[in-house]
């Protein structure tokens, strides 16, 4: 049902399309969010289920409140803050990210997109608009997966896609765990898992990447997500003494190593578009500058959009990792470490976030997001999509991570007549 073919209380379809929330009122609540672990740089230090993070859950929760919302926690601790609808029995159209960071995060990182719920919630608030289903908003237990792995850890319980006593039990590197952390900050809810129906679910998000700033477009329509498949790859050689060792009779494992990054690099370049390649972590032993190194440690980390390709990168290195073995002489282990499905968000949810763009009148483009993101689980329960918006010179995960409050005030006009197409209004 399209917005401009209904009327609300507050007036005419043409209200509804010349809807706008309140980008002032945006920006402060990131601000006064980004306040709860500030760091010297400009960042955010507020690690999932730390006490900086209850403080942003409380503050969160406040906020909503104070909106009129009805507010579930589930028990995994993810917060659901509803906006009721003329129908309360259709399942809600939600909205959402996650206010957990990285060690040194940024102001916008996931919340944006759970600020801009709060501000669409308040928008409907100050015009006296009534919505046929009702609103949600969400905010995601440990997405960022930096003190508790694996990432995108909330709404993996919420849909079933990990064991809830499993997680309880995974521990940080000083042994607390979440089960116990979730209890001691007060987040430990009683609703059950797998969660409630979902109509619909949008995330905001910054792009994290360069692309929207580079082509000049505010908004970005993601189309899909890139299917990650992620090893770890142990190379043994022999270590022995840098000098009386002649070359050709090493077995040098950080040399294999090398060849196989170098190799990971040539696969994703050849199969473009969207293809990434990324060995981001090695380790050499024994690690003395005089002794050729008999066993690495390196990661790889493949993406694509299409899940045939991402298979046939995957043979690529095989190929290589064969070749290391009979002519380089090295005992090679790959261990699969994730593997997330590509992923095309539902058309539904695509155009409903295109149409607000051009009813806005923005510049915007279709694009994929490289990133894992809790969209990406929803997706497997619900018709799903995303919206980003640029960031300064595609930066996130970093003290310096910064966004136009221009742009963000966009992204989260789209996101609001996005949920208002899905949503429907009385």
């Amino acid at each position: 049902m399209s917005v401009e073919t209904l009327v609300s209380e507050a007036g005419t379809s043409s209200d509804i399309a010349n809807l706008n929330i309140n980008g002032e009122r945006l920006w402060q609540s990131l601000m006064d969010l980004a306040q709860l672990g500030a760091t010297p740089k400009g960042g955010v230090c507020r690690l999932a289920l730390t006490d900086l993070d209850r403080e942003g859950r409380d503050l969160f929760v406040k906020w909503c409140e104070e909106a009129g919302c009805s507010i579930t926690i589930d028990v995994i601790g993810n917060i659901f803050a509803r906006r009721p609808g003329k129908d309360n029995s259709l399942p809600p159209i939600m909205t959402g990210s996650h206010i957990d960071t990285q060690p040194t995060g940024g102001k916008f990182d996931g919340c944006f997109g759970v600020m801009s719920g709060l501000e669409v919630i308040r928008t409907l608030n100050d015009h006296n608009i009534v919505t046929e289903a009702p609103i949600e908003v969400a905010v995601w237990t440990n997405e960022e997966g930096s003190r508790f792995a694996p990432c995108m850890m909330g709404s993996g319980v919420f849909i079933g896609k990990f064991d809830l006593e499993e997680t309880y039990a995974i521990a940080d590197y000083e042994g607390a765990k979440v089960g116990d952390e979730l209890k001691r900050i007060g987040y430990l809810g009683q609703q059950q898992v797998p969660g409630h129906k979902v109509g619909a679910y949008f995330e905001a998000h910054i792009e994290q990447g360069p692309i929207l700033e580079n082509e000049e477009k505010t908004i970005g329509v993601v189309i899909g997500c890139l299917g990650q498949k992620w090893f770890d790859l142990t190379l043994k050689g022999v270590e022995s003494h840098a000098g009386p060792t002649p070359m050709s009779l090493r077995k040098d494992a950080l040399l294999g190593a090398a060849e196989v990054i170098q190799a990971v690099n040539r696969i994703a370049l050849e199969h473009q578009p969207y293809a990434c390649g990324t060995c981001g972590h090695i380790e050499a032993y024994p690690g003395s500058r005089n002794v050729i190194p008999g066993e690495v440690l390196v990661s790889i980390d493949f993406r694509h959009l299409e899940e045939d390709q991402l298979a046939h990168m995957i043979n690529e290195l095989d190929k290589v990792l064969e070749k290391l073995k009979t002519e380089n002489g090295l005992e090679l282990e790959l261990k699969p470490t994730a593997n997330f499905p590509a992923l095309y968000f539902h058309d539904d949810c695509v155009n409903a976030v295109r149409t607000g763009a051009q009813r806005l009148g923005v510049p915007h483009m279709d694009i994929v997001s490289g990133a894992g993101h809790d969209a990406i689980f929803m997706a497997e329960v619900c018709p799903a999509g995303m919206i980003f918006v640029p960031c300064e010179d595609g930066i996130s995960h970093n003290e310096i991570e910064n966004a136009d409050p221009e742009d963000l005030a966009v992204g989260c006009n789209v996101l609001l007549h996005a949920m208002l197409e899905r949503s429907g209004v009385c």
